[in-house]
C-alpha cells in the first residue's frame, strides 16, 4: 500500500468513525444499489398495468420483500468478506464496515439474519396470493442470499454471479411480479426480464473488474478474473448494448418509436467508453450509479415507446 493510499484510507476510516452508528448501517446496507431490486418489480408491475391487472398493494409488498432480501445479502457479504479479509484496507470499492473494523462480523451477521426474517413478512402475504411458485422463488432467493457469501465455496467467488443476477434480478423478478398481478409468463414478459437483468449483471461485472487483483489474491475466480481485463470491458459493453437492442426490438414499429430509447443509448455509450478508458482504480465506482441509471432509462424509454407509438 502506498503512502498516498494509506493516507486516504486513514482519512476514510476517521470520517466514518465520526458518523452516527445508524449511518454506518446505512452504508453497510448499500441503499444506493436498491434500484437493482426495485426496478424489476416496477417493470413487472408495469407489464401487469398494461393488461389492466395492476395491484398497488402487491407491488409495494414485492418491493419490500425484494429490497430486504437484497439488503440482507449485502450485510452477509460485508460480514463474510470482512471476516475472510477480502474487503480489507486495500479495497478499491465503496467502504465495507466489517473489513474496516467499524462493525463486528457477529453484529453484521445478526443484522443480516434479522433483515432476512423481516423479508418473510411481506413474503407471506405474497405467498398467499401467488401460492407455491412464489414460495419457491422466495426460498431460493433467501438461500442464494446466504450462500452468495457464505459456505465453503461462496457463489461470489465463482464466475456464476452475472448469470444469477440476470436470472434473479431480471427474469425471475419481472416474471414473478407479473405473475403476482395475475399475468402468466409470456415471451414478452421474459424478454423484459432479460432486458432488466443485463444491466444489473453489468453492475456486478464492473465491481468484479475493479476488484480483480484483490479478488485473485484472496482465491476468488470471478468471471472478470477468468476472462481478463479486455474481455471484461467488451462484455460490459455487450451487456448494455444487448439490453438496448432488446428494448428496441420490443418497441420498434417505425423509426420515431426509437426516440424514447435515445437517452439510454447515449448513457450506455458514455459508460462503455468510461469502462475502457478509466484504469483499475476507485474512479470506476462512479460508473455504478450510472449503470443502475441506464437500466431505469432503458425501461422508461421502452414504456414510453410502447405507450406513444
Amino acid at each position: 500500500m502506498t503512502e498516498t493510499t494509506s493516507a486516504l484510507l486513514n482519512e476514510t476510516i476517521l470520517r466514518l468513525q465520526s458518523l452516527p452508528r445508524p449511518v454506518l448501517w446505512v452504508v453497510a446496507a448499500r441503499l444506493k444499489t436498491l434500484g437493482l431490486s426495485l426496478t424489476p418489480v416496477a417493470a413487472g408491475s408495469w407489464v401487469a398495468a398494461q393488461a389492466g391487472a395492476w395491484r398497488p398493494e402487491v407491488m409495494l409488498a414485492a418491493m419490500a420483500a425484494a429490497a430486504m432480501i437484497q439488503v440482507g445479502t449485502n450485510l452477509w457479504n460485508d460480514a463474510a468478506d470482512g471476516a475472510r479479509g477480502v474487503d480489507g484496507p486495500e479495497r478499491l470499492g465503496p467502504p465495507r464496515m466489517t473489513g474496516l473494523g467499524l462493525v463486528s462480523s457477529t453484529h453484521m451477521r445478526r443484522a443480516a439474519g434479522l433483515t432476512f426474517a423481516a423479508a418473510t413478512i411481506p413474503g407471506m402475504y405474497l405467498a398467499l396470493i401467488g401460492g407455491w411458485p412464489i414460495v419457491a422463488i422466495g426460498l431460493v432467493s433467501l438461500v442464494l442470499g446466504y450462500f452468495y457469501s457464505m459456505g465453503p465455496k461462496p457463489l461470489s467467488h465463482t464466475p456464476l454471479g452475472e448469470i444469477l443476477v440476470i436470472l434473479f434480478f431480471g427474469v425471475v423478478a419481472v416474471a414473478g411480479t407479473a405473475y403476482l398481478h395475475g399475468q402468466p409468463p409470456s415471451g414478452t414478459i421474459l424478454a423484459i426480464g432479460l432486458i432488466t437483468g443485463l444491466p444489473a449483471a453489468a453492475v456486478l461485472l464492473l465491481n468484479n473488474h475493479r476488484d480483480r487483483v484483490q479478488d485473485a489474491a484472496s482465491g476468488r475466480r470471478t468471471l472478470a478474473i477468468l476472462i481478463g481485463k479486455g474481455a471484461s470491458q467488451a462484455l460490459f459493453f455487450l451487456l448494455l448494448t444487448t439490453a438496448w437492442a432488446g428494448g428496441a426490438a420490443l418497441s420498434f414499429n417505425a423509426l420515431p418509436s426509437l426516440l424514447p430509447l435515445f437517452p439510454a443509448a447515449l448513457l450506455g455509450l458514455v459508460l462503455a467508453w468510461a469502462m475502457i478508458t478509466i484504469p483499475i482504480s476507485a474512479r470506476l465506482n462512479r460508473l455504478i450509479a450510472g449503470t443502475a441509471a441506464y437500466q431505469v432509462f432503458l425501461l422508461v424509454g421502452l414504456a414510453m415507446a410502447r405507450a406513444l407509438f
